[in-house]
Formats: structure tokens, C-alpha cells, sequence
């Protein structure tokens, strides 16, 4: 690879590797991202076309397909980087190098340009990437078209369905671009979850000098490690998933269940044997830098094990002990599950009287601290990055990248034409425009009136950069799902469909726009050039931009209609079979949410005549502590340890319970404790080499068995039944301890 490289645009060469000047900053990517690069490397071929479209279509139908299922199937990009590699050699080594020339225009091109490279196996990637968003977790459009017609029983056309789709898509992207030059092209905004792709990356394509073990070998069998061992837990010995031994020694005792259960309770002493149960809700805990998982332990130890246990057993705060300990069901004012339908009107708009009637809605301690909490956050992180990075930003909107001192990587990338901002500007606008349209001609479908629309906008635009400031350097992403509902619903009472499509549009485009941004930053770190990341980001997500994504979101959404017409009474588990798969679980809590925030309201919750208005102090809780944290690492300059306090990393220790529960964080801290301090400082050497290997092979592994095991025994409800395929055996954890209660299946204190 040539060292040399002239810049197109300034005429300076950059010499790579001469001095430490040549090295990120940051030590996890000078230790990882090599500084060199070959710009003579074809990119745009008809391999990278044909992989990438392949490769999102397929996941993209797999994993919207699997998603609508009791056990739901989430498919990784990693799953399409790996099998695309012996694809894309075949390619290489059958297809004829000879020129195609493409009839009417003129236009030449090679099959087949010479070996299959590093650069486009990562535009392959960022394919798959598209596929794994439409498709599954970030697919919230589409979960919000599933919610209004399977649960609300609501006809939408697909036209309208289809902008929503699109648009969130477009809206992400456009934020994306606005934002590139404070979340990609800055040194400090490192992305830590794209070091593993690097590595992986590194470890498939580049030859090794013998030096024990090499890369691609220490790849190869930990990843079949992971994949045998994971019929353990995936399906042998389930019991491993949630290992809560202390139930095992008191089998008849609620508080001993409490305390122990790793999926009901608090999960003292329990552990999760299972690395999906690991790195599932806060990621792969190699991944994530020491200083981020000292802060998330530090708020996670001080909630669960601290305020949470004197809430419930000492003081009883909001009448904590009718209710389990750790939940996040709805409950009546006994402490029986809340039963939604009694209080709609066939409208699904709320029956006050039946509601005043039936019961008011009431939370489990633990959620409603959860949810509190949820405010101090989004306001912690706007102060946060406010006081320990406004300064940079500040600097960053006010001069070039070009005219600071870059590093290594960004000068290697000054060889490369740059996107100009009006093509993200366009697409930007566009897609206001489209959904404004969509909120007049199809008010009565959505419920959510023009100026909702442009204010969930306007919410995304100025979260989306402090967020993305928190995940870019920490590896986590604060959320203000709750924030966001909280808005709406007490500026719409009573519209849940408004309630939904408003964290739709405000929310998920960030999520949608951090995603993209990560996606660029990668293509930072391999040297792809920022037009060929933008016509692959827009081919599938963004136009090419517009035509891709209509083709893409088309695509998804005709696969759910499919299915939500195709299949009867799916989601609706009081109508369906006993045992028909076709739950929809992920759907389920997104409609908890809309009854929550857009049925019953804030006003009714956290309100002045709401059971839980005290948490709404929380907003300056939250915003108060990163300013007491700024000045005291003011007042004491030496006290280096200070700056790494992140308050909003720290509250969000707990912000993904549940559904994930204190053991599977528990486990995730342990484990990146031991990595990304102990190894890290001990054995650097090996930590460089292996590390980020050891974490892709781990979730190469535990994907493909999961593939094998879904579609061989558990698409078919094959399964086997015996104690240790009984989660956690912790079955008094969900019981409520306050004198007079009575629930099924507990005892009556």
C-alpha cells in the first residue's frame, strides 16, 4: 500500500506512520485502525452491487418475518459480513474480467476488477447494516404500522404507511449530514463499537507474519466454541441464561426469590451463562471503554442494589410492596395486572368514567424509578455535553476540519472528494416536507396534527447531536422514549396513534440518524470514499437516496403487510391459538406505551393529581448533577479522575431494565471489567491483537447456532422439557409482599 498520497483538493501529501502524530489520539484506535491506505482500490464494483443488495434483502426479510414471533429472531450484519467473503471470491476467481459495456448510454465496467478487497466487503456491510435496521430493532415505523393495525384494529393506507417508513429513514440520514462534522470527522469521536468491525475486517483480509496464533486462527475457534457451546443455553440448558441459585437453597420464600431471581428479582448472587444474554441491551462489554462501564456500574450498584431495596422493603414508596419488585406490567390499585380494555371506547379513545371506575393505573416501583430516572438522563446529557463539550462544538461549527489539525485519519481521508452538504440538506427537507403532507391528507389515520409533526422534528434536531456526542465517545445512547411520549401526551391527551407516530419521528429518526453516523465513521476508519458511502447509505436508507430508500422500505413494508393481512388475528394473543408463535412481543410493549402515554396520559401519571408527580423534579435532578461535577473538576484541575464522570453513562446504568434484568448487567460489567482493564494493563499486547477478535468471534458463533437452532427445532415448537430447560426457578419472584393482597399463584401476607 503506498505511504504517499497527494490530496486532491490542497495539493499536501500525508506521510503515514513517521511519528507519533500519526496515531489516533485515542489508544483502543491507534491500537486497532491501521494508518495506511491504497486509494487504487476498486470500490464501486458489480461484487459490492450484487453482495449489498443480496445481502439487505435477505436479512431484511428474515428478520421482519421473525420479529412478529413469540421468540423473536434478530439476524446481525456480522451474519452477512462473514458469509459474503467466500462469496466474494468466488466472484473474484469465475467472473470475466473483460469490459461490459451497457447498451443505449455507453457506459463500460468490469465484472470483475481484479481481487476481492477489504473496501468493498465494507460497503457489503452497510448493505446488510440497511437490512438489520428495516428489519429489526430500529424498524420502529414499521413496529408503529403494526401497532395501529394489529392492535388498534385501525385501516391505514399503504401509501401513508410507506411515508412513514420512508421519511423516518430520510429524516435520520439528513440529521446524519448536518452532524458530520462534530460526530465523524473529530479524532475524539471514536465510536468504539466500530473497532470490532475493524478488526474483523483486518482479521479477514490481511496476511499475518507467524507470530503464535494469528488473527483468522484465534477467530476461527473461538467462533466454533461459541457456536457448539450456544445449544446449551440456546435450547439444552436454557437454565443457564438466568443462573439464580439462591432460589434453589429457599424454595418457598418470597424474599429470598426476590432477591435472588436474575429475571424477577434483583439477582444477587445470580450470573447469565449465556454471551446473548450478555451483550444483547448494552452491547459486547469488550467493546466498551473502562472509564463508561466504572460509570454504568457505579449507577447500576447504587439503583438496584441501594435505592431500590430501601424503596420497596424500608419505606415502601408509592405502595411499592403491592406490587413485584422488579416489573414493568401495568397494575390496578390491588396489584392485579392492569386490564387495558376496560377502560377504551371502541374508538380507542379513553373512557373516563369506566377508567375512574375500573381503577386508576398504577406502576411498579421500580419501573416508575425507571421512568423518573428517564428524565434526569435527557436532561443530564443536554447539561453534560453542554459544559464538557460545548467548547469543541462550539470551535467545530465556527471554523473547517480542514483548516484544524486533524489526525491520521481524517488527513488519509482529504484524498477523497467530500460530500456536500446541500445533497444532505435536500434530502433533509424533502422528507419535511413529505411527512407535513402526510399529517394534512391523512390527519385522521395518525391522529398527529402538522405542527406535532415538525415539533418531533425539531425535538431530534437538537437531541441528536448531545446523544450522539455521549455514544460516539462512550459507547452507550441515552433514549428519551419516555421524554418524547411524556411531550405529546400532554399536549395530545387521548390520541395514541399521535402518541406513537410522535417518538416515531422525534426519537427513532436519531436512533435512525446515529446509526448512519456510526456507519460513517467506519467508512472513516477503512478510507471508502464519503460519495461511495453515500450513494451505499442512500441505495439502501437514504435517494440515489430517495430511489433506494423507496425500494428498501417498499420492500419491508410489503413483508409486513403481508403479514398483519395474511395471517389471522396476528398479535391478538386473546384470539390466536394457545400455541400460535405469531405473538409479536416488541409490538405488544410499543402499544403498552401508547396506552400509558397517549390513553391515559401524563396528566394522569406524573401530573398534579397524579400517584407518581413528585418524579417530575427529577427533570432538574438530572439536569443539576453534571454542573456539580463540572465545577468541581474546576476547583480541583489535578483531580483527572473527575472528568470522567459521565452523569448521563451513569444514570443510564439501568435505563435498558427491563427488559433487561440486573443479571444480564450485572454479567456485562464483570466481563468488560475484566477486559478493558485488567487485560487491557496486563497484557496489552494480547488485548490488541485478540480482544475486538475475540468479541466478533463470540457473536459470529452464538448467530449462527441460534440461525441453526430457530430453523431446525424452534420454528417448529420443537423443544424439550426438564429442570434445567426451567428458567430461573424463582417462581415467587413476581410476588407482591404488602398485607392483604392477594394474587394468584402467592401467598397472602
Amino acid at each position: 500500500m503506498p505511504s504517499t498520497m497527494e490530496d486532491n483538493r490542497t495539493g499536501e501529501s500525508v506521510e503515514d506512520g513517521d511519528d507519533v502524530e500519526d496515531q489516533s489520539p485515542i489508544e483502543q484506535v491507534a491500537l486497532t485502525v491501521p494508518v495506511t491506505d491504497d486509494p487504487s482500490l476498486p470500490v464501486m464494483t458489480f461484487r459490492m452491487w450484487t453482495l449489498g443488495f443480496l445481502s439487505c434483502i435477505s436479512l431484511m426479510f428474515i428478520n421482519t418475518f421473525f420479529a412478529y414471533r413469540t421468540q423473536p429472531l434478530a439476524v446481525s450484519s456480522i451474519f452477512a459480513q462473514i458469509l459474503v467473503l467466500p462469496a466474494g471470491r468466488l466472484m473474484a476467481a469465475v467472473l470475466p474480467k473483460r469490459a461490459t459495456r451497457v447498451p443505449l448510454i455507453g457506459w463500460e465496467f468490469s465484472l470483475n476488477p481484479g481481487p476481492f478487497n477489504m473496501k468493498e466487503h465494507v460497503l457489503i456491510t452497510v448493505f446488510a447494516n440497511a437490512g438489520v435496521s428495516f428489519g429489526g430493532g430500529d424498524a420502529f415505523s414499521v413496529g408503529a404500522i403494526n401497532v395501529i393495525k394489529a392492535f388498534y384494529k385501525k385501516n391505514i393506507s399503504f401509501v401513508a404507511a410507506l411515508i412513514i417508513v420512508i421519511t423516518t429513514q430520510v429524516l435520520g440520514y439528513g440529521w446524519a449530514g448536518l452532524l458530520r462534522k462534530y460526530l465523524v470527522q473529530p479524532a475524539y469521536m471514536w465510536w468504539p463499537s466500530n473497532l470490532v468491525q475493524v478488526s474483523l475486517f483486518r482479521t479477514l483480509h490481511e496476511r499475518e507474519q507467524r507470530q503464535g496464533l494469528s488473527r483468522m486462527q484465534f477467530f476461527t475457534i473461538f467462533m466454533i466454541i461459541s457456536f457448539a457451546y450456544y445449544v446449551l443455553p440456546g435450547y439444552l440448558f436454557t437454565i443457564l441464561s438466568f443462573f439464580s441459585w439462591i432460589c434453589w437453597i429457599s424454595p418457598h420464600s418470597v424474599t429470598a426469590h426476590q432477591i435472588g431471581s436474575g429475571l424477577h428479582g434483583l439477582g444477587i448472587g445470580a450470573a447469565t451463562l449465556d454471551w446473548a444474554g450478555v451483550s444483547s441491551y448494552l452491547g459486547s462489554p469488550l467493546v466498551t471503554p473502562w472509564f463508561s462501564i466504572v460509570n454504568i456500574g457505579i449507577g447500576f450498584f447504587l439503583f438496584i442494589y441501594v435505592f431500590i431495596p430501601l424503596s420497596y422493603w424500608k419505606f415502601d414508596i408509592y405502595n411499592a410492596r403491592r406490587f413485584p419488585i422488579f416489573s414493568s406490567q401495568l397494575f390496578t390499585d390491588t396489584g392485579h395486572k392492569y386490564n387495558t380494555t376496560q377502560i377504551l371506547t371502541p374508538e380507542f379513545d379513553l373512557n373516563i368514567e369506566a377508567y375512574d371506575r375500573y381503577s386508576k393505573l398504577y406502576l411498579s416501583t421500580f419501573f416508575a424509578f425507571s421512568t423518573g430516572f428517564g428524565f434526569a438522563r435527557i436532561a443530564a446529557t443536554l447539561t453534560h455535553v453542554i459544559l464538557f463539550n460545548g467548547s469543541e462544538i462550539l470551535k467545530q461549527s465556527r471554523s473547517s476540519i480542514n483548516t484544524d489539525k486533524p489526525d491520521v485519519h481524517a488527513r488519509l481521508m482529504r484524498y477523497y472528494n467530500d460530500v456536500p452538504q446541500w445533497w444532505f440538506l435536500i434530502l433533509l427537507a424533502g422528507s419535511m416536507a413529505l411527512s407535513l403532507i402526510l399529517s394534512i391528507i391523512w390527519k385522521d389515520d395518525i391522529q398527529l396534527p402538522w405542527w406535532g409533526m415538525l415539533l418531533a422534528c425539531g425535538i431530534a434536531c437538537i437531541l441528536s447531536l448531545p446523544i450522539g456526542v455521549i455514544q460516539a465517545t462512550t459507547n452507550q445512547q441515552p433514549g428519551y422514549n419516555v421524554v418524547a411520549e411524556f411531550i405529546i401526551g400532554y399536549l395530545l391527551p387521548g390520541k395514541p396513534i399521535a402518541n406513537i407516530l410522535f417518538k416515531t419521528y422525534g426519537r427513532i429518526s436519531t436512533v435512525h440518524a446515529l446509526s448512519f453516523l456510526a456507519d460513517l465513521k467506519l467508512g472513516h476508519y477503512m478510507k471508502i470514499p464519503p460519495r461511495c458511502m453515500y450513494v451505499a447509505q442512500g441505495l439502501t436508507r437514504g435517494c440515489t437516496q430517495l430511489v433506494g430508500t423507496i425500494v428498501a422500505g417498499t420492500i419491508n413494508l410489503c413483508i409486513a403487510w403481508w403479514m398483519l393481512t395474511g395471517i389471522e388475528n396476528i398479535c391478538d394473543v386473546d384470539s390466536l391459538p394457545p400455541d400460535s408463535p405469531w405473538t409479536c412481543p416488541k409490538d405488544r410493549v410499543a402499544f403498552d406505551a401508547s396506552v400509558i402515554w397517549g390513553l391515559v396520559g401524563p396528566k394522569r401519571l406524573f401530573g398534579p393529581l397524579g400517584p407518581y408527580k413528585n418524579l417530575v423534579w427529577l427533570f432538574l435532578v438530572g439536569a443539576l448533577l453534571p454542573v456539580i461535577v463540572w465545577s468541581l473538576s474546576k476547583l480541583f484541575p489535578k483531580a483527572e479522575w473527575l472528568k470522567l464522570i459521565n452523569i448521563p453513562v451513569l444514570l443510564g446504568g439501568f435505563a435498558s431494565m427491563p427488559p433487561a434484568t440486573p443479571v444480564n448487567i450485572g454479567t456485562w460489567i464483570i466481563i468488560g471489567s475484566i477486559f478493558n482493564y485488567f487485560i487491557f494493563r496486563l497484557r496489552k499486547r494480547w488485548w490488541q491483537r485478540y480482544n475486538y477478535v475475540l468479541s466478533a468471534s463470540m457473536d459470529a458463533g452464538t448467530a449462527f447456532m441460534g440461525v441453526l437452532l430457530y430453523f431446525s427445532l424452534g420454528s417448529e415448537n420443537k423443544g424439550i422439557k426438564w429442570w434445567g430447560t426451567e428458567i430461573d426457578h424463582c417462581s415467587l419472584a413476581s410476588c407482591p409482599t404488602a398485607p392483604g393482597i392477594s394474587v394468584k399463584g402467592c401467598p397472602l401476607f
